[in-house]
Formats: C-alpha cells, structure tokens, sequence
C-alpha cells in the first residue's frame, strides 16, 4: 500500500487488493483557487467527503472513476469502502453542512479519512462504525475543522496505531512543475486559507516532530501494537 498527500484533504493512494492488480483511489481532490497545485492523477475510485471546492474538484481526475460521494457500504474491485455521516461543524451541520467520513479496508489494514469533520467528538454510534483503524487521516488545522486539541480528542476515541495529519497551513514550497528542452521549471505553491500550523498540533500531542517522508508504504505486517505513530507527508 502506498500513500501520497497531495495537500489539504487530498490523498493518492495506490492498493494491490489481488495479485497483479492495483487500484487507485483519489480522496477530495482540490480547486486550484485554494493556491496549491494539483498534480495530473488518475484513478479507479474517488472520494469525495463534502461538495466544497478545496475537496471537490472531480472533473481534474482522470480515468473514468467510481465515486463515491456519500454515507453508504461500497465493494468495489475487492475493496471495502465505507461512508459514515458526520458534521462539517459543532452545530448539527447549521454553519458549515454534512460531511463523509470514510472507512477503507484491504491488504489486511483498515484506512479512515475524516474529510473536514467538524464535530468536537464523535458519537457512539460512529465511533462504531468506524470500527478498529490502522490508520487515520485527520484534519488538525482548526478555521474550518477541528483544531489540535479537537484533533487529540478524536485520536482518543478511534485509537489508530498510525496518524497522517491534514488540512493544515502549508507553507510555501517549491516543486519541481516540468522539463523543457532539458532544463528543470519550478512553480511556488502556497495555500491562501490561513490554518493551524502541524508544530501546534504536535506541541498538543506531546509529540517531536517526525521526518517529512514523500510518501507512505506500509503492509500489515509494519503496523506496531506499541503506542501511537504520527506520519508526516509532504505534499
């Protein structure tokens, strides 16, 4: 299993489910108006937690995918997909509307991606459907979301043995955009939305900060009973 963070909610993941075929799911893909850069991807599935633009640009994936865009039990190519109805705020939805969180399972590991969840904590009864998480993918950057400490309360009651952090302030960042006549271009992204830094969500945590991995390949047998891991991705 490899995953990939391509900024704000936006994940690339590649599964092998069987032997010789892999799939790719693409999660809230976002508008280029928010002030990063979405690189060219296809994808077999895609996910959409909630219809704003910094999670919702659908039309910038390639390969004709199934989505999915809603609370529902999906099997597709022996993939287990999971929505759960949730908040896009504390209020019942009043500010901000609903929100999907979504449940994946093969390869042994169970992923959970909490979209922009809103909520201070979750309800007993999502908590249950969640279920038992390897690994999570958790908003921390407050404004829109939950912040830091909303973030630790979360982590508490889902107990994930793997954390990814997201929809956080991203600073300016340089990559590499093409090559043309052999010399290598570069475009300077930055995200407009003013969020909470990943060192207050560490500080809040207890917790150093982790080397920046590119990406994230992980199989079952990689998974630790021993504590709580944060992984930090860069997009």
């Amino acid at each position: 299993m490899q995953i990939i963070w391509k900024g704000q909610s936006c994940f690339q993941i590649s599964l092998q489910p069987e032997k010789n075929n892999q799939v790719r799911i693409i999660i809230d893909p976002f508008d280029e108006t928010l002030g990063l850069k979405l690189s060219s991807m296809e994808a077999d599935i895609l996910l959409i937690t909630h219809h704003h633009r910094d999670h919702d640009n659908s039309k910038a994936i390639k390969g004709n995918p199934f989505l999915v865009d809603g609370p529902g039990e999906y099997e597709i190519k022996k993939i287990y997909i999971q929505g759960i109805f949730s908040f896009h705020d504390d209020s019942q939805g009043k500010q901000r509307g609903n929100n999907t969180i979504y449940t994946i399972e093969t390869e042994e590991v169970k992923l959970c991606h909490l979209g922009d969840l809103g909520q201070k904590e979750l309800s007993a009864s999502q908590i249950e459907k969640i279920g038992n998480v390897d690994i999570l993918m958790i908003p921390i950057g407050g404004v829109y979301t939950i912040d830091s400490k909303g973030a630790q309360k979360i982590i508490s009651q889902i107990e994930p043995k793997i954390i990814i952090p997201m929809h956080y302030q991203i600073p300016s960042f340089r990559r590499a955009k093409a090559k043309v006549e052999k010399k290598e271009t570069s475009s300077t992204s930055k995200l407009k939305t003013k969020l909470d830094s990943l060192d207050k969500f560490l500080k809040v945590m207890g917790m150093k900060r982790p080397e920046t991995l590119n990406k994230l390949l992980i199989k079952k047998k990689d998974l630790s009973e021993q504590g709580l891991k944060v992984v930090v991705l860069e997009p």
